[in-house]
């Protein structure tokens, strides 16, 4: 999914302000803010549920069209279910809004750990479980992308460690989720990836590693990217390094700098002509939201 210089407004409130995203197929991402940071806005403008002011969205680089829907689970706040029906009854209403069979309703409870209660009424569910329901509406016709809201809020531990096995289940199965919270450890036991958001704005962005790590992150290029990757893997300088749009990223072990790596490259006749530190300043906004 790409996001472009997304806005929204409610009247004098701006939700959203000129927000770009990329989450690759087969991501774990989520969307870390406080509340009003603008992860419901923006989940519910790509879901279709809200129109943008300005910018645009595409998913599986196509524009957006409603037969892209079939490939979309999505739970958005709160889930909504009869509380008077049973679980499969209540499945079977949310089928016929999509258009599809009712065969899949057992392997959508199945996958949510609900279908021993399938033919309990909603409302004696406990609040894990009405979650995890919720997660089951969004399973059927095995979409290829989840896209949950908050889906652990106002749960007690066990309802979230419920919850939680849920999705990481979707996840290894090479799902893409797209996860909302304000909850960070929730996102770092989910997501492989998150973008940070407070009041509209997008503070900062990239591996869920990289903004926990103590190691500095570094961002370089060179004259011969291949070479230089292949001679610092095999140094004591970093700890990983790997290729990323265009540039190499790296690790630096403890004790080691950025002129230490600028001087191994320029020893190997490597010439750098990119050299950023990521860590530093993704891990300072990311303070700056948690505290």
């Amino acid at each position: 999914m790409d996001i472009r210089h997304l806005s929204k407004s409610y009247r004098s409130v701006k939700a959203v302000r000129d927000l770009s995203l990329q989450i690759k197929p087969g991501q774990a991402y989520g969307l870390l803010g406080p509340n009003g940071s603008g992860k419901t806005t923006t989940l519910s403008i790509v879901t279709g549920i809200l129109k943008q002011d300005m910018g645009e969205y595409s998913w599986f680089d196509e524009n957006p069209t409603p037969a892209q829907r079939t490939k979309i689970g999505s739970l958005i706040e709160t889930p909504h279910f009869y509380p008077y029906l049973n679980l499969e009854k209540n499945l079977k209403i949310i089928c016929k809004i999509k258009g599809i069979g009712f065969e899949d309703i057992h392997r959508a409870l199945d996958e949510t750990k609900l279908l021993e209660r399938k033919n309990s009424r909603f409302r004696t569910l406990s609040l894990g479980m009405k979650q995890r329901l919720g997660i089951a509406a969004a399973l059927l016709g095995d979409p290829e992308v989840l896209v949950l809201d908050e889906p652990t809020n106002g749960l007690d531990p066990e309802g979230i460690a419920e919850v939680r096995e849920t999705v990481k289940a979707q996840v290894e199965k090479g799902k893409t989720l797209i996860l909302a919270s304000h909850i960070l450890s929730e996102v770092e036991k989910i997501c492989s990836h998150v973008a940070i958001l407070k009041q509209g704005n997008l503070l900062a962005h990239g591996s869920v590693a990289e903004l926990l790590t103590e190691e500095e992150i570094v961002e370089f290029s060179g004259s011969n990217n291949d070479l230089l990757k292949t001679k610092l893997s095999k140094s004591n300088i970093v700890s990983d390094v790997r290729m990323e749009n265009g540039y190499l990223v790296a690790a630096l072990r403890k004790g080691k700098s950025i002129a230490d790596l600028n001087k191994f490259a320029f020893e190997k006749d490597i010439i750098l002509h990119h050299l950023l530190s990521r860590k530093k300043s993704l891990e300072a906004q990311f303070l700056e939201l948690v505290k």
